[in-house]
């Protein structure tokens, strides 16, 4: 009898070993639900991985007495994300609810799993009021802006489609860490007819063009690979740091949380600078050049960017602070480097990129926008910086949120 227990009892231990990881699970899930369903506002899409994982990582931050570890800890991480999504994405209520079905089927049923899914629902529901009318719905983030008046230097609408001021509102939406939105508000762009000025714009005049003669095929490459949502890019690099990390699955769960908590604010903080300085798309300064206090430039109204310019102000690039920010999160939760990985891009296709290190697709944004011709490399350069000063404060004020 006692040797027929033995083998039970390493049967199930085998069993619990090749259990599948529940965290990369409900990630794809994630993933899955909010591409299939999800909001047309990158930020809105950001605040759905921000409230689900932040409710799992709470509900993963004790074990109960009594109950087998990892039985609490699957059915936590799954019954918070599983509760948020509902909330948040319903459309896809009957997916989840099969997703959580399958997880739960592999938990042995009992007090463990009951209470998992308990303390995971109930974490869920007390992050979803703390977050209710916070300002990131897509009407309060894509709130009328008025078009400024035509002036050297300020934001005007960029053909072909001359579209309204996308995303300002944002600046007024509600933070998970900051302060405030100008809290890490940056200095000002460079001045017109300046030094640093001039030397962005010819820049941006030879080597964004559409009909560019010496942007290389590589150049060429590289800016239509990163031209696509940096939310949507930026999804396997995390997937990669969540499946390599030996942390607890706690931490791990933090590590996703985290990421898109910096990753929303410093999309409130971008939104602050950009319409506080409304400094003008490089299309509208070069076809403008003789407006802009330089007599030293020649306006080109011909002059048309690689890529359709984004309906909002040059500085600083959102593509840059986003890479800045999951750079600086990345690299504090996962290391500076990490084992070969792949990444592919819907605006490249069939081009696959490997990288060893986050800094790297931080560097190949900074080169892509100028290289397309939608933004200047001091609005990249200072994006990078803001993603990070703003992402350092996430990680340093972390603690707030596990109170």
């Amino acid at each position: 009898m006692m040797i027929a227990l033995s083998a039970v009892t390493a049967q199930a231990a085998a069993a619990s070993e090749e259990r599948p990881d529940v965290a990369l699970e409900w990630y794809d899930t994630t993933a899955a639900t909010i591409t299939t369903a999800g909001s047309a506002t990158q930020v809105t899409n950001s605040r759905t991985w921000a409230i689900s994982w932040l409710a799992a990582a709470r509900a993963l931050r004790a074990v109960p007495a009594g109950v087998p570890r990892r039985d609490y800890e699957d059915a936590a991480l799954a019954g918070a994300v599983h509760s948020a999504l509902i909330a948040l994405v319903p459309a896809r209520t009957q997916e989840l609810d099969t997703a959580l079905r399958r997880t739960l089927a592999r938990i042995p049923d009992g007090p463990a799993e009951d209470r998992g899914v308990a303390t995971g629902a109930d974490q869920a529901r007390i992050v979803l009021a703390s977050r209710d009318g916070d300002g990131l719905d897509p009407d309060s983030v894509n709130a009328p802006f008025p078009v400024p008046a035509p002036e050297p230097g300020v934001w005007q609408p960029t053909p072909p489609s001359f579209a309204p001021a996308a995303q300002a509102g944002n600046r007024n939406a509600r933070p998970f860490l900051l302060e405030r939105a100008d809290q890490f508000r940056l200095d000002p762009p460079p001045a017109l007819g300046s030094a640093r000025y001039r030397a962005d714009l010819s820049e941006v005049l030879a080597y964004g063009a559409a009909d560019s003669t010496v942007r290389t095929p590589k150049q060429t490459e590289t800016a239509s690979f990163w031209l696509g949502s940096s939310f949507t890019l930026y999804t396997e690099p995390l997937r990669v740091a969540l499946t390599r990390s030996p942390r607890s699955p706690a931490d791990r769960a933090k590590l996703v949380a985290l990421f898109h908590i910096a990753l929303v604010d410093t999309q409130i903080a971008t939104s602050d600078s950009k319409y506080a300085y409304l400094r003008w798309r490089p299309v509208t300064a070069i076809r403008s050049a003789d407006n802009d206090g330089d007599p030293t430039t020649s306006p080109d109204p011909d002059w048309t960017p690689l890529h359709t310019t984004p309906a909002h102000p040059d500085y600083p690039s959102g593509h840059n602070t986003y890479s800045g920010a999951a750079e600086e999160v990345l690299t504090a939760l996962a290391g500076h480097r990490t084992a070969p990985f792949h990444l592919t891009s819907s605006t490249a296709p069939g081009v696959t990129r490997t990288y060893t290190t986050w800094h790297a697709l931080t560097q190949e944004n900074i080169d892509a926008r100028v290289w397309s011709g939608i933004h200047t490399r001091s609005a990249d350069k200072a994006g990078v910086t803001l993603g990070r000063l703003v992402a350092e404060h996430t990680l340093r004020n972390a603690k707030l949120l596990f109170r």
